[in-house]
């Protein structure tokens, strides 16, 4: 099994949030603050496509604003396309149905599990190509980029953003239960116990999970990890699964005691995503896991109060324990022709990597944002270096509008916990296992931990077994 310390120095040292990279574009697009970079361009006139990409579903009307903005711009420079948004969020179920019927928009966003089965497969269009043409193609961190390649290297979806899961805590109602929200717990002890103080003294759930839709078994594997688990172990036709762990046990009873004899947990036991953040940005629920970068979507998808929001990192106990990372990935659709899929590389271009990198554009997307009173500055992880990320950090600093001294408790410490990959075989259908097992032990107080593990075991090592 690879040492937490081994995996953070081997792949995601440096590797979470929307990355960072040198510079691009040539010296005449340095003078443009709208310029998409030439490198995806040809010498042919450009053939006019619109090209429909995918913004966050349930984005307030500032956010619409914000990405219009930005729309705007890149189409002034490359005046050839017209983009156009549609609404798009990624679910395990819902996007399969979209991809089998073809109705997916032409970029669109995948979590970096996906990807490699999705290239295998040919259900995402081959834009090696044309991303080999872009100054960072080869500049990524390694890891980061074996989630968009191809087993011969040519990376087919471009990686945008990476994460390490995190703690997200409401301080309003840390304050109504007598916490101090400045000291976010750092141990689960602490987060068991301010759970159930939350539950007594505010009468809302002090700690509350995902459960469905994948994201149970998500969740599930990152409490494992956090201590001292693992789900498999070995790779490719060695990979072995190790559902039942001293950390997963550690995970399972954690959660367990939180719930049946706390009763801190509350009533509602089949969150998703995006159920989950709806619930925490109301103010329905004191602390849940999820990934580090998560404020952009409760603010702006779901309205939460800035100053009732806290993040701190997650408490790692036992040996070999580490937070778990991952992170997104923006493909294009097969179904487009060939000028469609040169526009869609511009937009990614444009779009996702461009403010990481150059010192105009990240100023010209930070100002557009923080405009439309959009969040701008949220922490993150860079994709390829801490140097790199802590310099596009300080282009930006003046349109900064966050509370960021309410995130101390994750920005002071993530650099320094051992991040470990996701598991690295059908990932997805990995957690999809997990789930039920996630669901049964926070809804069956007699439920069979023993029969539960040894069925997911069994279920996992068939699936990894399969090709």
């Amino acid at each position: 099994m690879t040492s937490p310390r081994k995996a953070l120095t081997l792949g995601l040292v440096a590797v979470l949030g929307t990355g960072a990279l040198a510079a691009c574009g040539t010296d005449d697009d340095a003078s443009d603050p709208a310029a998409s970079g030439s490198s995806a361009t040809t010498s042919e006139a450009p053939k006019p496509v619109t090209l429909e990409v995918a913004i966050d579903a349930g984005l307030s009307k500032d956010a619409i604003a914000a990405f219009q903005a930005r729309a705007d711009q890149f189409h002034a420079a490359n005046p050839e396309i017209t983009v156009k948004s549609r609404e798009y969020t990624w679910d395990a179920t819902t996007f399969s149905v979209e991809l089998a019927g073809g109705t997916l928009p032409a970029v669109f966003t995948i979590p970096f599990t996906d990807g490699r089965a999705l290239i295998a497969a040919n259900q995402i269009a081959d834009i090696s190509d044309e991303v080999a043409k872009l100054p960072y193609a080869d500049k990524f961190n390694p890891n980061v980029a074996a989630a968009g390649q191809a087993e011969d290297g040519k990376m087919w979806a471009v990686p945008i953003a990476a994460y390490s899961q995190g703690l997200h805590y409401n301080r309003a109602l840390f304050e109504k239960a007598g916490l101090d929200p400045d000291q976010p717990p750092t141990t689960w002890a602490q987060i068991r116990a301010d759970a159930k103080q939350i539950a007594e003294k505010t009468g809302v759930a002090g700690y509350a999970t995902m459960t469905k839709s994948n994201t149970g078994g998500w969740i599930l594997t990152t409490l494992a990890y956090a201590m001292g688990g693992r789900l498999e172990e070995g790779t490719g036709d060695q990979t072995t699964a190790t559902i039942d762990t001293p950390g997963m046990r550690k995970a399972i009873d954690t959660l367990r005691t939180m719930r049946w004899t706390d009763d801190s947990m509350g009533g509602d036991f089949l969150y998703d995503w995006g159920s989950i953040n709806q619930a925490f940005a109301s103010g329905k629920l004191g602390m849940y896991v999820s990934g580090g970068g998560n404020y952009g979507n409760l603010f702006t998808q779901n309205q939460m109060n800035p100053d009732d929001y806290g993040l701190t990192v997650l408490p790692l106990e036992g040996t070999d324990a580490g937070v778990l990372g991952g992170g997104t990935l923006a493909a294009v659709s097969a179904k487009v022709d060939d000028a469609t899929k040169a526009a869609a590389v511009k937009w990614i271009d444009f779009y996702y990597m461009q403010k990481l990198f150059d010192e105009d554009q990240a100023k010209t997307d930070a100002k557009t944002t923080a405009a439309e009173g959009q969040p701008v500055g949220a922490p993150q992880l860079p994709m390829f270096d801490k140097a790199t990320y802590d310099e596009q950090q300080s282009w930006i600093k003046e349109y900064v509008n966050l509370p960021l001294d309410q995130m101390t408790g994750y920005t002071d410490h993530v650099f320094d916990q051992p991040l470990l990959p996701e598991p690295g075989k059908r990932t997805q259908d990995l957690y999809a296992a997990l789930d039920p097992v996630m669901q049964s032990i926070l809804t069956k107080k007699d439920a069979d931990v023993d029969k539960l593990l040894s069925a997911a075991q069994t279920k996992v090592q068939g699936i990894l077994d399969s090709k």
